[in-house]
């Protein structure tokens, strides 16, 4: 194959991006604060903060963190919270002591937070007090000194209700005391360079514990500089509005939502809590958002929701998705409400996460995340190592500024997650068009092999969606006698319909080959879901 083929459909994007224009996220983040001093930074829970209030409540946590904790250059500090104004302040204290923030999810349980504490070496911890019976289930098991509880008013000028710090942590700090306390402390400046770590990324671990992936500052300056390097209108610096739904621990949100868009002076409305539909609505109808970001699950949960229709959405300008497939069938619900169609992409946390987009010249659901990102290099290799042609399918294997530099204390995990030439193995399957643009068919291990074909889930799921009656689904492989493997596929019906099995498979008949029709369709009230939104097959594979 052509190297970087895709490279002659850019249009006006650069081929190539300079990773090293700012030398650290801290300093292009600083840069914002003082550019866009005044105006609004986040809206959360009816209330705003802005630019120059996070320069100095970060600055203040920044002083409270180097002079009451003693927490220096490289030491880790996790924070465990959903969507609160005091994730982003919280963070630019962290990377402003020139620290490594660990992104902890609130929903963890027991066990999953004492590896991750213990992994990374975190001595302090940030934790939402919601979640502090989790961390109390293990905290002398870890190698935390100091806990700093934080509620949803934190940050802001009006206290909120919070929940209850767990009484068996002793000596916990509120977040509001760190904060007057190091208003009152000096800050003292610290040298940052882009090789220097800024986060430690957990991966999902679906297979065994997760791992951290190791982003340095240079890999979210690149990041961030391709992103808008592909979506320049979605990037005005000075006029965006973006909603955050999606969750900021989890990297797609913490790249595009909050570190993107905060460098070109965004007014950000952080969502706690989507799952309550409507009041996520209502955030949508004040917000009237100029850039929207979720995950298929997230668009589609919208869609089914009366109240979309009530929101002005005369000033949205890009609806992007990621984390997992966009299903057409949700896009064009989407666009048929909103008049905006979903632009895909795709990432991982090791990646920073952007690897391709589609870019700003395509003006309608492609089916393809789109061109690799700028300065990127991708190969498409076979279970042999050689590269496959142009409509073939193989593992996705990644080189550019964005990749992590491995993952953190895993020497033998490195070795497998790299080839001999330094390309990452992503685990997904995608292929290449003549354009360049690249569809991701599934991952490798989720792959169906029915008669020796191979069946990836996406595709089935895509064609079952646009089925009538059908709100979601997903497919995993069953052992057959005849066949090796068949399709079992889990459908969520739509509110009222009376839809059947075989209407179903009636459906995906018209749609697809003989072989990839499912031959067992189970209707279920809900799918396992990730906080992320998206569908766990290897948990429905457990009741398969």
């Amino acid at each position: 194959m052509a190297a970087r083929h895709w490279v002659k459909s850019y249009g006006s994007i650069p081929a190539e991006i300079d990773a090293d224009r700012w030398t650290s996220v801290t300093a292009m983040l600083e840069e914002a604060m003082t550019r866009y001093a005044d105006r609004v930074a986040f809206q959360a829970f009816g209330q705003s903060l802005s630019y120059a209030q996070v320069d100095q409540l970060s600055a203040a946590f920044c002083a409270y963190l180097q002079n009451r904790l003693g927490v220096a250059k490289g030491d880790r500090v996790a924070v465990m919270m959903p969507n609160l104004a005091a994730f982003p302040i919280a963070l630019l204290g962290i990377i402003r002591a020139g620290a490594v923030q660990v992104n902890v999810n609130p929903l963890y349980t027991p066990r999953e937070l004492q590896h991750q504490l213990n992994d990374a070496g975190c001595k302090v911890i940030v934790v939402f007090a919601g979640s502090t019976p989790t961390l109390a289930e293990v905290v002398g098991a870890t190698g935390i000194t100091s806990v700093i509880t934080v509620g949803p008013g934190d940050g802001l000028a009006r206290p909120l209700p919070s929940p209850a710090v767990d009484a068996r942590l002793a000596a916990t700090v509120p977040f509001a005391q760190a904060l007057a306390e190091g208003a009152a402390l000096s800050r003292r400046p610290v040298t940052i360079t882009g090789a220097d770590t800024l986060f430690l990324q957990y991966t999902g671990g679906t297979t065994g514990l997760s791992k951290g992936a190791v982003l340095s500052h240079r890999n979210l300056v690149a990041n961030t500089e391709q992103y808008k390097a592909m979506m320049p209108e979605g990037v005005r610096p000075g006029q965006e509005v973006v909603i955050t739904a999606i969750p900021l621990y989890h990297i797609f949100a913490l790249m595009v939502n909050f570190i993107s868009y905060f460098s070109v002076g965004a007014e950000n409305w952080l969502v706690a809590n989507p799952r309550d539909m409507d009041a996520f609505i209502a955030v949508i109808k004040a917000a009237r958002p100029t850039v929207f970001v979720g995950v298929n699950t997230l668009y589609n949960g919208l869609t089914m929701h009366p109240g979309l229709k009530e929101v002005d959405w005369s000033r949205l300008r890009l609806a992007g998705g990621g984390g997992a497939a966009v299903v057409q069938a949700t896009s064009e619900r989407w666009k048929a409400i909103t008049g905006t169609f979903i632009r895909e992409g795709y990432g991982l946390s090791e990646t920073s996460p952007v690897v391709s987009f589609n870019p700003a010249f395509i003006n309608e659901f492609s089916g393809t995340t789109g061109l690799p990102a700028p300065s990127t290099d991708i190969q498409l290799l076979d279970d042999d190592g050689g590269e496959v042609g142009i409509g073939g399918a193989g593992e996705i294997c990644v080189k550019g500024p964005q990749v992590m530099s491995g993952y953190w204390q895993q020497p033998e995990a490195n070795e497998a997650a790299f080839t001999a030439d330094g390309y990452f193995r992503t685990g997904d399957m995608g292929q290449f068009d003549e354009r360049g643009f690249l569809k991701i068919v599934d991952r490798k291990k989720d792959m169906i092999i029915v008669s020796g074909f191979n069946v990836y889930p996406n595709d089935v799921e895509a064609v079952a969606t646009a089925c009538p009656g059908v709100a979601e689904c997903a497919c995993v492989g069953v052992p057959d006698e005849k066949t090796g493997e068949a399709v079992k596929l889990f459908v969520v019906r739509m509110a009222g319909a009376a839809l059947t099995e075989a209407e179903v498979i009636a459906h995906c008949r018209t749609g697809m080959t003989a072989y990839k029709v499912p031959r067992i369709v189970r209707f279920v009230d809900a799918l396992p879901k990730s906080v992320v939104g998206k569908i766990l097959r290897r948990e429905l594979r457990s009741f398969a």
